[in-house]
């Protein structure tokens, strides 16, 4: 009889199992919401807008020094990024890291723009070849504009 009131205490506190099937309950509801599966979500939707219009500036500050051709090339490139992205084409991994290359190339992080670039051309590549190629050579010309601007 002493023993059996000890015993009974013991087993409680093994027998605890609400925290960890708490832990593992909350981890199924986040996967089965699509809206979790992209934290991101804001990011995700980013307009075409948002993306074309900082390219577009720099190919205009890029058209004082560089040769007509390359920038008309250039332009031809962006209009194909546009269609692609216009259609539906483009998944949203390549829309924001498109976004987050513009930040880049914004705030002259050249070399963080050209690793977003690389990334893409690896991950991505039949969506963005097409007009990937206008980009990098945008990201090279910008970078090597004369600093004041």
């Amino acid at each position: 009889p002493p023993s059996a009131p000890a015993d009974p205490t013991a087993p409680p506190p093994r027998a605890l199992g609400p925290p960890p099937l708490g832990s593992v309950g909350a981890a199924p509801r986040a996967e089965g919401r699509p809206s979790a599966a992209c934290p991101e979500q804001e990011e995700c939707s980013v307009s075409a807008d948002t993306v074309l219009a900082p390219l577009r500036a720099a190919l205009d500050a890029c058209r004082a020094t560089v040769q007509k051709q390359v920038c008309n090339d250039i332009g031809r490139r962006l209009t194909v990024l546009e269609d692609a992205w216009a259609q539906g084409k483009l998944s949203a991994p390549v829309r924001k890291r498109m976004s987050l290359l513009v930040q880049e190339l914004q705030q002259q992080h050249w070399d963080a723009a050209d690793e977003i670039h690389r990334s893409l051309m690896v991950d991505h590549v039949n969506e963005v070849s097409q007009w990937m190629v206008g980009v990098k050579r945008l990201i090279a010309e910008t970078r090597a504009l004369p600093t004041g601007e």
